[in-house]
């Protein structure tokens, strides 16, 4: 007890003040409800104070370089170990983050062929696509170049007065005038009926000297000449051949829209100059090699035996073996981190972690298992129990049954969610929890009910030919009006039949995936389902004035905070200070807008009200249809005002079904739904997902839970193992058909949890 971990009066978001001694040197298990503060305890309270206080440790100048981490709402903690968090956010964006990049293996690659390579094309940088000395001189080493769809700009129906350029910027404005007022173009002539020459002029332009427009002003009434020139290389020389990132959000959409991605024809995709794919090594170029899987090359790098490379081979082979054990052996080193999903991310981010020599740190982790197979999940739990056994402490967010039986210690947050959460409602071990009465302890003690009554389906979703990712050219029929699940192993190909392939098919399929509503502070619950804008009219009729001045973003905000409720100051060479805002107390309104009243509270008070109070206080039938569905999917204690950048996952995925209860007549495809939920949480989405079908919609989920997958209608399994290994229907049936099938590993995780 003496080194534990010890947080004494936490009241971090809804933690009631709680006082809790978290073991070092073990396995502990956050378990409870969606919304029960779990992740309130671990990452906002123990995790960011690790961080601050090992922060302080360092200059202040260095410290104004690194993230700025506030004081977490608690009283006292002692015996903190510095800190490491393990989530599930992307490992970045940019089209040059590989699994090579993330998992610092692609600069050992880059110096195996520096060194063994033949012939070889000089130092490592030599062989990577983000340096000048490696990368094509084409594409600037992105491998891609933009590609304009020529025919994407026209309407040849329409004449340039009726907008037959399909561009914005040169329909509307002064730009159009070059193409309307130059004298050799009839405006109101449809393209159509161009003659050759005029139609090379428009998209071409003047095959001698361009003629000058003149251009007048409406505001100044000034006039310049301006040189005519053709639309594509206009277009070309303005939007393609620039970063457009500065332009507005809208005009990048739209310039988009008018071009393609295409492998660059002078490297292949690759992004490296000719010299540097010249390089083997064993008989592969540095291309070849990064592109293979990573249990793949595992196994050919142990037949280098070149004494220069062999031990570069070892080193590398460290980190692909680690891959492998975290279960994403599937990967191989030349893939995008933007194409690969949240729990694919974590296990990269686990690799680096593995090979620390660093002891006595804590790792906090969210929801390692998320998205994995309960196959893979054993290899994660596998992990955690060697990070452990390297005398750190590891603290799990986590729903997994699997990683709950093999923690040291579980601490269960409660019992409800929202404000009827924040206590600490089971702290022990797993025996103890078992004879407990918590949800967690129910949902262990609930046998697995697998459907023996699957609803009957008549009509289908073909799919033919899918060849997507790793798909192997498979035929596979989707019930439709059922709820159908899609299963396997990582990297088996459930999400590219789900999530690509069946909207591919089917266009108009509702896809609900698993990106965040909105990181803003000023996007709320209210804002987000478009109550807000209701709640602002009934309080404006009740005063007679301006919706406006129920607003933050405008007449309504505090003048000196702007809305946003607090204010930074810069510090020069100390953090930043974020502090409340002292003119209106943190409730971002001004005076005025406070001033006003609705059945006897003010905006702000109408902001703290959860969905549950708000939807009987306003009594507005256009507020309660919007507001009411949050309350069908469990989500009633959410307050009106809470950013929903402060939502667990569980709780995004259920705002965006409630967005859809009424709808009929539709398919929707959902990609693990359940990522985030606990057991009592997954039976109520589970319930949500029957009334959707019910309601004549198609629901077909990609999905782990063996809860909701032995409550399916029908059952794609696919496999039989991931990436090169997968891509195939291993199995196509119901649940109890599954439970048979000898060749199904879902089927037979299947049969071990209904055992349990």
């Amino acid at each position: 007890m003496g080194n534990d971990i010890q947080i004494i009066g936490a009241s971090e978001n809804n933690l009631k003040r709680i006082d809790v001694a978290v073991p070092k040197g073990k396995l502990v298990l956050f378990a409870g409800v969606s919304g029960s503060g779990k992740s309130s305890l671990a990452f906002d309270t123990i995790a960011r104070e690790s961080a601050r206080v090992w922060q302080e440790s360092y200059p202040l100048y260095l410290r104004t370089k690194m993230p700025h981490y506030e004081r977490p709402a608690v009283d006292e903690m002692r015996n903190l170990a510095p800190a490491i968090v393990v989530d599930q956010k992307p490992l970045g964006a940019s089209d040059r983050s590989t699994v090579g990049t993330a998992t610092d293996v692609a600069p050992l690659v880059r110096l195996l062929f520096s060194r063994v390579g033949v012939p070889s094309a000089g130092g490592s940088m030599a062989y990577s696509p983000n340096s000048p000395t490696g990368a094509c001189p084409e594409c600037s080493g992105l491998g891609e170049v933009l590609e304009l769809d020529e025919d994407s700009l026209f309407d040849k129906d329409r004449s340039l007065a009726e907008g037959a350029i399909a561009f914005s910027q040169f329909s509307v404005g002064w730009q159009s005038r070059l193409y309307q007022d130059n004298g050799v173009l009839d405006p109101d002539k449809p393209l159509t009926d161009y003659t050759s020459a005029e139609w090379d002029f428009l998209v071409e332009g003047p095959a001698g000297a361009p003629p000058k427009v003149e251009i007048r002003s409406n505001n100044t009434g000034r006039v310049d000449k301006v040189d005519y020139e053709g639309v594509i290389p206009r277009f070309r020389r303005l939007y393609l051949n620039r970063d457009i990132k500065k332009l507005r959000t809208s005009l990048q959409e739209e310039i988009l829209s008018h071009v393609r991605r295409g492998a660059c024809p002078a490297c292949g995709g690759s992004g490296l100059n000719p010299e540097a794919l010249k390089t083997k090594v064993l008989g592969m170029s540095i291309v070849e090699m990064m592109e293979e899987p990573a249990e793949d090359l595992l196994g050919l790098l142990s037949e280098l035996d070149d004494p220069w490379g062999a031990s570069l081979a070892r080193q590398i082979s460290s980190y692909l073996r680690r891959m492998c054990d975290v279960g994403v052996g599937y990967l191989s080193l030349a893939r995008r981190t933007n194409s690969i999903s949240g729990g694919e991310a974590q296990r990269l981010k686990m690799v680096r972690h593995l090979g620390s020599p660093l002891s006595d740190i804590t790792y906090v982790l969210d929801e390692p298992t998320a998205g994995l197979h309960p196959a893979d999940a054993e290899k994660i739990g596998r992990m955690l129990e060697e990070l452990r056994d390297r005398h750190n402490n590891v603290l799990v967010v986590e729903h997994s049954r699997q990683i709950l039986e093999r923690s040291d210690q579980i601490i269960e947050m409660g019992p409800g969610a929202g404000e009827q959460g924040g206590e600490i409602v089971y702290q022990g071990d797993v025996e103890g929890l078992l004879a407990a009465r918590t949800p967690t302890a129910r949902a262990l003690s609930t046998p697995l009910a697998v459907k023996c009554d699957p609803l009957p389906w008549h009509d289908v979703l073909k799919i033919r030919d899918a060849h997507g990712h790793n798909l192997r050219h498979i035929d596979v029929d989707v019930p439709l009006g059922v709820l159908v699940a899609v299963t396997g192993v990582a990297g088996s190909g459930k999400s590219t039949i789900a999530c690509l392939e069946v909207p591919r098919a089917y266009p108009k399929a509702i896809v609900i995936d698993q990106r965040p509503l909105g990181t803003s502070v000023r996007s709320t619950p209210a804002t987000y389902t478009g109550a807000m804008d209701e709640i602002r009219k009934v309080f404006a009729a009740a005063n007679g004035v301006s919706p406006a001045w129920f607003s933050f973003n405008s007449k309504g905000a505090c003048p000196v905070c702007k809305g946003k409720g607090n204010v930074s100051y810069e510090m020069a060479f100390a953090d930043p200070v974020v502090v409340t805002c002292e003119e209106c107390g943190g409730k971002r309104y001004n005076p005025t807008a406070l001033s006003y009243t609705y059945q006897g509270i003010d905006i702000d008070g109408a902001m703290r009200l959860t969905v549950e109070q708000a939807i009987p206080l306003f009594d507005n039938g256009r507020i309660t249809r919007v507001l009411a569905p949050l309350k069908d999917v469990g989500l009633g204690y959410l307050s009106l005002g809470q950013p929903t950048s402060t939502l667990s996952g569980g709780e995004v995925q259920r705002v965006k079904l409630a967005s859809e209860l009424s709808r009929e007549g539709r398919v929707y495809v959902l990609d693990e739904p359940s990522s985030g939920l606990s057991t009592s949480d997954a039976e109520m989405l589970l319930a949500l997902l029957r009334r959707m079908v019910l309601g004549g919609n198609s629901v077909l989920m990609v999905e782990h839970r063996m809860e909701l997958i032995a409550q399916a209608d029908w059952i794609i399994d696919m496999g039989p193992e991931g990436g090169a290994r997968g891509g195939e229907v291993v199995f196509a049936g119901t649940p109890e058909q599954l439970l048979a099938s000898k060749t199904s590993k879902t089927g037979e995780w299947l049969r071990r949890f209904q055992q349990r």
